[in-house]
């Protein structure tokens, strides 16, 4: 008999890496050495969390962290119902189900409604957890992309159409998106509605940033579309409004029964969503307008800082995000993932500020120069040929340190194009 070899699975070898964190690990390095790195490549606002959710979480007094319901707790869906009236989305608390991020409301979503090999037609650059959670369920992307010239805006409905056929099953859409920080118009989300109501597909519609738009313009959620109703998936989360990415709860929303039944089954599989966040969540919700004011208008004067930045470094652009706390730019460089991995490896600035600047937390040492981390564009996007001159940009520091590092990102350039 041969010997067998212990092999990795397809879907393993197929899972791509996340372009957000690919880098990390050179950035740590970069640490290491004593290098302040500007991250603004990950979508962790550096804001606190709203002190009512901290002040939940210290006085937790219970003798046993037991599980909760798998749906989540009754309690913090009914608060939810509340919290989606404002956006005069009308639920029930049993359309709501808690889970563990958003991202695990992506996953389920796709397992629940797709069988493998069905098709989810995604407009892009898109989140590219979208493609790993797609491959966990057996499905198959396809993109229509959205090009940085014309704002990342959708394509014609043909474009949509010429990519339906019998396997496909969804239109999946980010909304205020990321990478790109745009936010659909009501006459894109209405083709998207007739499209949908037309083939009879599902949408999934991951709405988590819907706290974050700058224009008059009126909030659209899928939930606010007309006819389809039982078509509609949304994702939702509290990481970002809330600045509480850690605490891993999500939600997955429908008035589609079946689907909520068939979702269930997976929640019950791993047995609940997280005790603790449940419990910093539900605090959150209620009494803390003045806090959401606050963070949006901190956002608001860090989009105009970074964006107004960026397109003053000579041979830069990128459009004026309406939403999220994203924006993709175009840099002068052939490959942009190359330079992302040379800022880490080799660039170091230094002026007369640096000795007086702060490393992470818990370091002691004087810095001895300082890069940025940028996430490279070209992983949003399934053909690896576009974006790769692109870089996604989060615009989650303090205005200060956003106008170091902008400072510093024209420096890099400069000095990577005269090597």
């Amino acid at each position: 008999m041969t010997e067998r070899k212990l092999q990795i699975s397809r879907r393993g070898e197929e899972m791509p890496a996340s372009p957000i964190r690919k880098l990390a690990p050179l950035a740590y390095s970069a640490e290491d050495e004593g290098v302040k790195i500007y991250r603004l490549n990950i979508g962790q606002p550096d804001l606190p969390t709203p002190q009512k959710a901290l002040d939940a979480l210290k006085s937790i007094d219970r003798d046993t962290l037991e599980y909760s319901p798998s749906q989540g707790y009754r309690s913090l869906r009914e608060a939810l119902v509340s919290y989606y009236d404002r956006y005069q989305i009308k639920l029930t608390a049993d359309e709501i189900i808690i889970t563990s991020g958003g991202s695990e409301a992506v996953l389920f979503a796709f397992m629940s409604c797709l069988n493998p090999g069905d098709e989810i037609i995604v407009p892009e650059p898109a989140y590219a957890n979208y493609m790993s959670f797609a491959i966990s369920a057996g499905a198959v992307i396809r993109t229509v992309t959205t090009t940085i010239d014309e704002g990342f805006c959708l394509p014609k409905v043909e474009r949509f159409e010429e990519l339906i056929n019998e396997r496909t099953k969804a239109i999946l859409i980010c909304n205020p998106n990321n990478p790109t920080g745009y936010l659909y118009t009501q006459h894109e989300m209405r083709q998207i509605r007739d499209l949908v109501k037309k083939y009879n597909l599902y949408l999934f519609s991951d709405e988590v940033y819907r706290e974050f738009i700058y224009t008059g313009s009126p909030y659209i959620s899928a939930m606010h579309l007309e006819g389809i109703e039982q078509n509609v998936v949304l994702i939702d989360s509290v990481s970002k409004r809330y600045s509480e990415c850690g605490i891993r709860i999500g939600a997955l929303i429908t008035k589609n029964k079946a689907v909520r039944d068939t979702v269930m089954k997976f929640c019950q599989a791993r047995l609940s969503p997280p005790l603790i966040g449940q419990i910093v969540a539900e605090a959150s919700i209620e009494g803390t307008e003045a806090y959401s004011r606050e963070v949006y208008e901190e956002y608001t004067e860090r989009r105009k800082c970074l964006i107004d930045g960026v397109n003053r470094i000579p041979g830069c652009y990128t459009p004026i995000p309406m939403g999220a706390f994203y924006t993709v730019a175009k840099l002068p460089v052939d490959d942009a993932e190359e330079f992302c991995a040379w800022c880490l490896r080799e660039f170091r600035y230094c002026d007369e500020v640096t000795p007086t600047l702060q490393l992470a937390p818990g370091s002691d040492r004087a810095p001895v120069g300082e890069t940025i981390l940028m996430a490279p564009a070209a992983g949003f996007y399934t053909n690896p040929e576009l974006g790769k001159d692109q870089v996604r940009l989060a615009y989650v520091l303090c205005k200060d340190d956003l106008r170091r590092a902008i400072m510093i990102l024209e420096k890099a350039l400069e000095a990577y194009n005269h090597r």
